[in-house]
């Protein structure tokens, strides 16, 4: 049988050099590590971390504690503008006279039933967009100086 190595057969042994694993984060930070590097003459840099590890705010803190109600009842008023009476009447009195029902005047503006009887009932937070397509169709104005 032919060998499957042709010619002479040798080893080729070459040193296999084993090295330490890097130590990790973790070990760095045990406090005797810290102190051998810091004996060694090792450059060592310490960090303190702001209320680290804690999910408690103390009064050590340096930014003030902010109350979200207070800070919102401040930037916000309470309530919003709903619409006025004069225009509700005159949206209801429009409507009724061209005949129509809410549907259709919601239909012509392309808005849904919920928002001409939020306007007619009083309960809507004017948008000049609406009011502005309801003018059109009804032929009534209903924005600018009423109520004033």
């Amino acid at each position: 049988m032919p060998s499957r190595y042709p010619g002479a057969v040798t080893q080729d042994w070459e040193p296999v050099i084993l090295h330490k694993s890097k130590q990790k984060s973790q070990d760095l930070r045990d406090p005797k590590a810290v102190n051998a590097a810091l004996r060694n003459g090792v450059a060592v840099q310490t960090v303190k971390k702001f209320d680290a590890g804690s999910n408690k705010k103390g009064k050590s803190t340096a930014v003030p504690v902010i109350n979200t109600k207070k800070l919102e009842e401040e930037t916000e008023p309470a309530a919003m503008d709903r619409v006025k009476a004069e225009v509700r009447l005159m949206i209801q009195k429009a409507r009724l006279e061209k005949k129509m029902s809410q549907v259709d005047l919601a239909k012509q503006i392309n808005e849904r039933t919920q928002v001409v009887q939020e306007y007619e009932n009083g309960k809507a937070v004017p948008n000049q967009a609406v009011l502005a397509k309801m003018e059109k169709v009804l032929g009534v104005k209903l924005r600018g100086k009423i109520g004033k």
